[in-house]
Order: C-alpha cells, then structure tokens, then sequence
C-alpha cells in the first residue's frame, strides 16, 4: 500500500487525493506512481525518525528565507515528549505557535509534514492554485523514483554524512503554464542516520530567469541546529527546594 504524506484532515496534505486547477484539465495525462513505494518516499514518510531520540527533548531547526518576499528567519521546535516518540506525541512549534499536523500516524519526523504543509500553502498563495494539485505533483515526484545521493554537510562543526534527495515537481506538469515561474522549483531533502531526528536539512529553490540557480528568485532552508533536553515537562511544577536551601535576605 503506498505511503502517503498523510492526511486524514479537509485541506491537509492528503497526497494520495488526486487535485486539479479545474475539472476541465482531470483528463491531462500525467504519469502515475507505481503500487510499490519507492526508497525515496520510505527514506522520507515510513523511517521511524525519532526511534533514538530521549523523551522530553526538542529538536532545533533553523528556518532561514532569502529572496521575494522572504519571512524573517525562525526556529521551528519538535518536541518529543515520550522516548522514541513511542506515543506519537512529538508536538511541532515556531513563532506562532504549536502546529497540529496531520500526520495520520506515520513515523517519520513531523518537521517534514511541517515543511511540506507550509509550502504547499504557500504556493496556493502565490499561484491561485488548488492544495491538492500541489500535494499531487510533490507524491508524483517522489513516486517517480528520485536517485539517492551520498553527500556531506557540515553541522554543528562536523562534517556529516548525508542521503540526498532532489525533485522538481513541476518540471512535467501539463499545466505548468498556469505557474511558470515555479516550473523549475526545486526541492532538496537530507537526511543523516547520525543527527538525533535525522533531518538534516530541507530546501526549496525557485530558480532565477533560464533556471538559474546559481541566483535563484526564492529560497527556504530548514536546517538542523540542536538537541536540547528538557528535564522537566510542561506543565509540571517546578521542584521544591531542598529544606535546608538558603533563604533569600530580607
């Protein structure tokens, strides 16, 4: 049964929904998935990411935008409350807050459903385009097959190994004339067995006039940053002091 991005929710990332610009174009032919998953979307959706991860530990990530109409840059936060995230606990925050997703119980780290939701709202925004068209051609794209490349980057000081994944979603479309300057947006995923979470990084690039990337028009950068341990749980009260602790002067 093939992965999907999840998505049980109206208006979530349902990338098994087939979605269009309009009814007049249900008939374009597209290719299709294949029944079998390919390893670029079991790498993605159906590794249990968190697996290693303590409980109570947040996971830091940067988000960094440069380019049109580029957000201020923010720290997207993942907070696995149970060991391994054995609950399906883990909650994702940034500068407005919490974020329920709707990841329909997919083990992987919710950041990507995170990443993936945001953009694709984004892209709705910009184009006038329906959710579910975009969902449709990221699922396309991953089903296709995408190569996985080793490759390295440095975090935290180190050199880390990574597995690499590109798509360009939009490339093919037969309604790419709806959306031209997206056409060649590309989208890179990395992921390191050794970083706690194993996100690396996550970027999407809307390359410049004759895709070039070289000086693209937009990009979006999640990155791994750090792994902080949260001793006590939200919510809890704070430890009493020990009776023989110093009191305060008057």
């Amino acid at each position: 049964m093939r992965a999907v991005i999840a998505l049980a929710s109206a208006g979530g990332m349902a990338l098994a929904c087939a979605g269009a610009f309009a009814a007049a174009e249900a008939s374009a032919v597209e290719p299709q998935p294949s029944a079998a998953i390919t390893a670029a979307e079991h790498l993605i959706f159906e590794i249990d990411h968190l697996h290693e991860v303590p409980a109570q530990t947040e996971l830091d990530y940067a988000m960094v935008a440069a380019g049109e109409k580029a957000e201020p840059p923010d720290v997207v936060r993942v907070l696995v409350a149970s060991k391994g995230n054995a609950k399906g606990d883990a909650k994702v925050s940034d500068r407005g807050g919490e974020h329920p997703l709707p990841t329909s119980g997919l083990p992987c780290n919710p950041v990507v459903i995170y990443f993936l939701e945001r953009d694709i709202a984004e892209m709705e925004a910009l184009t006038g385009g329906q959710r579910r068209y975009f969902q449709k051609r990221v699922r396309l794209a991953l089903a296709e097959g995408p190569k996985i490349v080793s490759a390295t980057e440095h975090i935290g000081g180190k050199t880390v190994a990574v597995r690499q994944i590109v798509i360009q979603p939009y490339l093919h479309d037969p309604n790419a004339e709806r959306f031209a300057r997206y056409t060649g947006k590309r989208y890179t995923f990395e992921l390191a067995d050794s970083l706690p979470g194993q996100i690396a990084l996550i970027r999407t690039e809307v390359p410049g006039p004759n895709d070039d990337f070289a000086h693209p028009v937009k990009t979006e950068t999640l990155s791994f940053q750090a792994a902080v341990s949260k001793l006590t749980p939200p919510g809890s009260p704070a430890p009493a002091k020990p009776g023989d602790a110093p009191r305060a002067s008057r």
